[in-house]
């Protein structure tokens, strides 16, 4: 049920400084309630069937909020995560062959080789009792597998550092207040100096590539060259270099940071849940030895993933997903009159304790196929659902996966004595900080 209510200017910080006591502050949501505020209506719900309702049922009466197209447009252009309509519906089935199953499992070994790069590193910090980030350690390698994806060989020293302080800049980039109250579409908004210059260098650099690309005219097999060759099914298009570049930029920024981010938040899961790690280890001992994971033991290491998928479902790195009604609905027997936003709380749908047993426990054994047959396929939607659910989320996963395992056969990580871990951020809900660990260096066991 839903608590104290928060007037507007205690909801603007809340979001961009302490979004998780806001959600606690709102509650679970009995029945479906509009509220009004300033100029906008709004409703947040948890129920898995008003989900089910804006996001598959009536999906085309709504669309991406004015928030979040403000947010992310000016970073983004119209790629995927903003664009709407017959232009979005082009663009999905131009770019979904790219992240098939089958394509993106050719990635796997590299994705194991960017990470052991990366824990070749460690042993200096270990060595010396020094604590590592875990969230830059993250963000590092997710950021050169996307590279290498996208651009095969991946980018020149000078590029990738360009690309990384630009999308470093743009991770802080907050909600402001006239995006909170509604004011109208068209009056110009601009975003911050840093912003426009890290839009500059990103796309920038990406456009270059198209364009040795295209003079190229070569097939180099990776997510780049997949899009290019790509068609439209029903009228035959290519994309222009313009919508390329949009594409490739959402999936540099989106794509990276929200795998970084999910498993920085494994990882601090781990250290506090010890009998969880535990099993983990025992699993990846079994049937690793003291190989490198590969693309045929991800079915072999079924915790793995299931302690990454109950990580998501504690700590969603995407923590709510926001619709705009585009013309009058009724939910749940309420008319929702055309320009309402309906939030969709991630975080407090994945701890309803209608739906979820001991919802505040991680026991990765929810996600034991056996135990989620019949739950609501709406109860747990961390990479969201319906036509719109994420392009990426497959890839997303085994990425996660393969880390997961590569880094937990090897180390143990533990955050120092005392450290407060405090979530924050209006798009991607992170460790305000970072996530100081220390390293423990771990020896497989065999076991037969």
């Amino acid at each position: 049920m839903a608590q104290k209510r928060s007037g507007i200017l205690e909801v603007f910080r809340l979001l961009n400084e302490d979004p998780v006591t806001m959600y606690r502050d709102i509650g679970q949501q009995d029945g479906f309630r509009l509220r009004r505020a300033l100029f906008n209506n709004f409703a947040t719900v948890t129920d898995p069937d008003h989900v089910r309702h804006v996001l598959v049922t009536n999906a085309g009466n709504y669309r991406k909020t004015p928030i979040a197209r403000a947010l992310l447009e000016p970073i983004l252009g119209r790629g995927l995560l903003t664009s709407e309509g017959s232009f979005w519906r082009r663009q999905r089935r131009i770019a979904a062959p790219a992240f098939h199953h089958k394509r993106i499992r050719t990635f796997a070994a590299m994705m194991v080789e960017e990470t052991q790069a990366m824990l070749a590193g460690w042993r200096e910090a270990a060595a010396a009792g020094r604590t590592i980030d875990i969230r830059p350690e993250m963000s590092r390698v997710t950021m050169q597998i996307i590279t290498r994806s996208m651009f095969s060989h991946g980018l020149s020293e000078a590029d990738a550092r360009g690309v990384s302080d630009a999308i470093r800049s743009l991770s802080g980039n907050q909600l402001r207040f006239r995006d909170l109250i509604g004011l109208p579409e068209w009056l110009p908004r601009f975003p911050r100096a840093e912003v426009r210059e890290a839009v500059r260098a990103i796309r920038g650099t990406v456009d270059r590539i198209i364009a040795e690309r295209r003079a190229d005219g070569g097939d180099h097999g990776d997510l780049l060259g997949m899009m290019m060759l790509a068609r439209d099914e029903e009228t035959g298009e290519t994309m222009t270099d313009r919508q390329l570049r949009d594409e490739v930029v959402t999936v540099f920024i989106a794509g990276h940071e929200t795998t970084a981010t999910a498993l920085t938040w494994t990882f601090y899961a781990l250290d506090k849940h010890r009998a969880v790690e535990e099993r983990l280890h025992k699993e990846l001992d079994g049937v690793l030895r003291a190989g490198a994971p590969g693309l045929d033991d991800l079915d072999r290491i079924p915790y793995a993933r299931m302690v990454i998928e109950e990580t998501m479902r504690l700590y969603p790195t995407v923590p709510q997903i926001a619709r705009q009604a585009i013309g009058e609905d009724r939910i749940d027997g309420v008319r929702v009159p055309p320009g309402a936003i309906i939030n969709m709380n991630i975080w407090l749908t994945h701890r309803n304790p209608d739906i979820w047993v001991a919802p505040e426990a991680f026991d990765p054994g929810r996600f034991d196929p056996s135990r989620t047959s019949n739950r609501h396929k709406l109860a747990y939607f961390p990479f969201g659902g319906g036509a719109r659910a994420c392009i990426g989320s497959s890839f997303a996963m085994m990425e996660a996966h393969l880390i997961l395992a590569t880094v937990a056969q090897a180390w143990r990580l533990r955050l120092p004595q005392g450290h407060q871990v405090h979530p924050i951020g209006n798009v991607v809900l992170r460790p305000k900080g970072g996530l100081p660990m220390h390293l423990e260096a771990r020896a497989p066991r065999s076991i037969h």
